[in-house]
C-alpha cells in the first residue's frame, strides 16, 4: 500500500514512516518543512508542500496512486494556540479540509487521524475512556474536536472511513538511534529536561545558568505540578499502523486513546531524568501556564481489547533513556544533513 503521511518529517509522523517501510508500506511523505526535517525521514518518497497546495496535492495523489492517509500535519502547542487562534484554526481544520477534498476527489476512504487527549480538557474522571465527555479548554484540542466531527460527518456523508487516535505526551526516540525529537522552539518536557542536563557543565563554566521551568507547582496533585501519561513514539507508531491494518480489513470508524495508563509529574520526570543522565538538572519554579489541565492519564484499554494492541516500551525510564541517548549523539538536533 501506499500511504500517504502528512506532516511525516515531524517528531511522530518520521517514527512512523520509518516504522511503515520496515513493514513493507511505501510511505509518501508530504511536509512544508516548516517544524520537520527533511533529514528525519526514513524510508519511501518525500515531497515538500503545503497541505493548501491543491495542486501539489493532486499531483501527488495522481503520482503515487495513494491508498490511505495518515495524518500528522497540524500546529499542536496548547500555549502558542491560545496566543494565535487564528494560526491553528486555518492549520488545524481549514487545511484539514483542503485534504479531505482532494482524498474524496480520488476515492481515497482510509485516514488516520493525529488527534490528542486535548479534546478532553478537565477530566471528570481518571483514567480518562473514550466515552468521557469533549471539554477541550484550548483552542488547540478544540481544533482537534471539530476536525473529528467533520470526520464523523464524512463518514456519515462519504463513507470515509477513519480511526482516530488520542494519545497524550509522545516522548522518546527511535531504539535504533536515527531519530528522535527536535523541536524549535523546544516545548517538551523531557527533551527540554534532557537538554538541560546537557549543558549544565557548560553553563557553570561560563557562569550563566538557564534552570528548567517548572510551570506551576500549586496543582492538586502529590506533589504540587502536573501529571502526564507519557507514550513511546515508536508505540505510537506501531499504533498508527495497526489502525491502518484493521481499517483495511473493513472495520468501522473508530476513537482509541493511546496511552500508558499511568502518570508521572514534573517533578517525577525530572528524578527520572537525573537517575538516568547521572547529571544535575536545575530547576526554578514559576506561575501556571493557561489551559493546562491538572492530570492527563489514559485509559487504553479498549485499542488492547479491540486491536489488540500492547506497548512495547512503558517504562518511563526506558523511554528518558532512549530519549538521552539520542541527545547526548545529536545535542544540536538534525543540524547535519544527511548524505
Amino acid at each position: 500500500m501506499n500511504i500517504l503521511v502528512t506532516g511525516g518529517a515531524g517528531y511522530i509522523g518520521s517514527h512512523t514512516v520509518k516504522e511503515l517501510s520496515a513493514k513493507g508500506y511505501c510511505p509518501i511523505t508530504y511536509d512544508n518543512l516548516s517544524e520537520g526535517h527533511r533529514e528525519a525521514v526514513f524510508g519511501g518518497e518525500f515531497v515538500e508542500a503545503d497541505l493548501s497546495n491543491e495542486v501539489k496535492l493532486r499531483e501527488t495523489f495522481q503520482k503515487y496512486h495513494i491508498d490511505a492517509v495518515m495524518h500528522f500535519a497540524a500546529s499542536c502547542l496548547v500555549g502558542v494556540s491560545l496566543e494565535k487562534p487564528k494560526k491553528y484554526y486555518h492549520n488545524n481544520v481549514v487545511v484539514g479540509l483542503n485534504l479531505l477534498k482532494v482524498m474524496l476527489e480520488y476515492k481515497i476512504k482510509l485516514f488516520i487521524f493525529s488527534s490528542t487527549a486535548a479534546v478532553y480538557g478537565e477530566p471528570k474522571e481518571l483514567p480518562i475512556s473514550e466515552e468521557h465527555p469533549l471539554l477541550p479548554v484550548n483552542p488547540y484540542g478544540r481544533t482537534k474536536e471539530i476536525f473529528e466531527s467533520i470526520l464523523a460527518e464524512y463518514d456519515r456523508a462519504y463513507d470515509l472511513k477513519y480511526i482516530s487516535l488520542r494519545y497524550f505526551n509522545a516522548a522518546g526516540a527511535d531504539p535504533e538511534g536515527k531519530i528522535g525529537e527536535d523541536h524549535n522552539p523546544e516545548t517538551h518536557l523531557i527533551p527540554l529536561v534532557l537538554k538541560q542536563a546537557l549543558s549544565y557543565e557548560q553553563e557553570i563554566q561560563s557562569n550563566s545558568i538557564n534552570p528548567l521551568m517548572i510551570f506551576g507547582t500549586d496543582y492538586p496533585t502529590p506533589d504540587g505540578t502536573c501529571i502526564r501519561d507519557y507514550i513511546h513514539v515508536t508505540d505510537l507508531a506501531h499504533a498508527h499502523i495497526l489502525a491502518l491494518e484493521v481499517l483495511n480489513k473493513k472495520m468501522e470508524s473508530q476513537v482509541f486513546n493511546l496511552g500508558n495508563g499511568n502518570g508521572y509529574s514534573v517533578r517525577e520526570v525530572i528524578e527520572v531524568a537525573k537517575k538516568v543522565t547521572g547529571k544535575k538538572i536545575p530547576a526554578i519554579e514559576v506561575k501556571r501556564r493557561p489551559g493546562d489541565p491538572a492530570i492527563l492519564v489514559a485509559s487504553s484499554e479498549k485499542i488492547k481489547r479491540e486491536l489488540g494492541w500492547k506497548p512495547k516500551f512503558p517504562e518511563l525510564e526506558k523511554i528518558i533513556e532512549g530519549a538521552w541517548m539520542w541527545h547526548k549523539k545529536n545535542p544540536d538536533g538534525f543540524c547535519e544533513k544527511r548524505s
